[in-house]
């Protein structure tokens, strides 16, 4: 079905759907990650966005639902080149399509992704649309202007508290903005009882808990849109050691006093380096987010530093045992360098 994705500031390219064939709006973004797609189409960091993939050829190694982040994909739709139909790899369970098709998610092929990528790195991250046929220039209006992702984090967080790995020694009462399910799994396998909270869970009832660490996941959309989780942070510091990953990292920094803005188009990808302030190192992560820390407040110190644009990406506090970084530790997809950082956190609280 021929269809076209639409930007805001008016330009139009004509590609083909596939997956779920339906109209759809959202925020476009581009990731320069050269695998890693069905972590990106199942991480819910991505909710509500619609995501240009720059490498050219997606689907090639297929499917395989070992490597869900989610129980579903939250992205609104995938923008590729061209799709791989036959893939090859002895994991694979289901080509891209399908998979698509099964999580309800819109595709659309045969585009010029690298002049995509160039329009949102020189104008910013904005609104765009996919819909079937030609479309008039009202209809694409009408359709942008009723974009609300106000409520992507409460959308992702969890309904129910769970516990995972109850017989681990340390206990960590973890704020769902979002997560992963690596991130959860970084924690369990290093002899955490993890228990998952609602993002809107009040800090009475972490405090009910008596954890050793709280934990604030990652997440979709705008910390501005997580006020609960933040007014829970602010009760809770000083009380515990926080740590916090990307969203959750924002979420601490707000907590602390520290200033967000929005990024031109965002940090999204499996190679991006980031240097560690102490030691000069630089390491590769994954990034996923479209906000950073603009200033600092007196109490906290740059961890790390984004090598590309020279933007903060990893905070502590110079007393208190509260830190984050605007990254992705547990990798899932991208670079296994620094799942360190766990370990370094944990110890420090042991």
């Amino acid at each position: 079905m021929e269809a076209q994705l639409i930007l805001e500031n008016g330009m139009r390219f004509s590609g083909k759907l596939f997956g779920t064939k339906k109209n759809v709006v959202g925020e476009i973004v581009f990731t320069t990650g050269m695998g890693g797609y069905q972590e990106a189409l199942t991480d819910p960091a991505n909710a509500g966005l619609i995501v240009t993939m720059t490498f050219p050829l997606v689907g090639n190694y297929g499917i395989n639902l070992e490597d869900m982040e989610a129980s579903k994909a939250s992205l609104r739709a995938l923008v590729v080149r061209e799709k791989c139909d036959y893939p090859s790899n002895f994991r694979n369970e289901m080509n891209l399509d399908d998979f698509l098709k099964e999580q309800g998610v819109v595709g659309i092929e045969g585009v010029d992704t690298r002049a995509i990528t160039r329009l949102i790195r020189d104008n910013g991250t904005m609104k765009a649309c996919i819909i079937s046929g030609n479309p008039s220039d009202e209809e694409v209006k009408i359709m942008m202007n009723g974009l609300d992702n106000s409520n992507l984090i409460m959308d992702a967080t969890t309904e129910q508290v769970y516990t995972l790995n109850e017989a681990g020694r340390i206990k960590v009462a973890y704020i769902d903005l979002g997560t992963k399910k690596s991130m959860l799994e970084a924690l369990t396998s290093r002899d955490c009882s993890v228990t998952v909270y609602p993002a809107n869970i009040p800090a009475s009832i972490i405090d009910e808990s008596k954890p050793d660490i709280v934990f604030v996941s990652s997440g979709p959309g705008n910390p501005e849109d997580a006020s609960s989780t933040i007014e829970t942070v602010k009760c809770l510091i000083g009380k515990y050691p926080i740590f916090g990953i990307d969203l959750g990292n924002l979420v601490i920094a707000s907590a602390l006093g520290c200033t967000i803005d929005k990024l031109k188009f965002g940090h999204h990808g499996e190679n991006l380096p980031v240097k560690d302030m102490e030691t000069g190192k630089v390491y590769v992560t994954a990034q996923s987010h479209s906000h950073y820390i603009s200033g600092l407040s007196n109490d906290v110190i740059e961890t790390f530093r984004n090598v590309n644009d020279g933007v903060c990406a990893g905070i502590k506090h110079k007393t208190l045992p509260i830190e984050g970084v605007q990254f992705h530790p547990e990798a899932a997809p991208g670079p296994l360098e620094m799942n360190w950082i766990f370990d370094r956190f944990l110890k420090e609280v042991k």
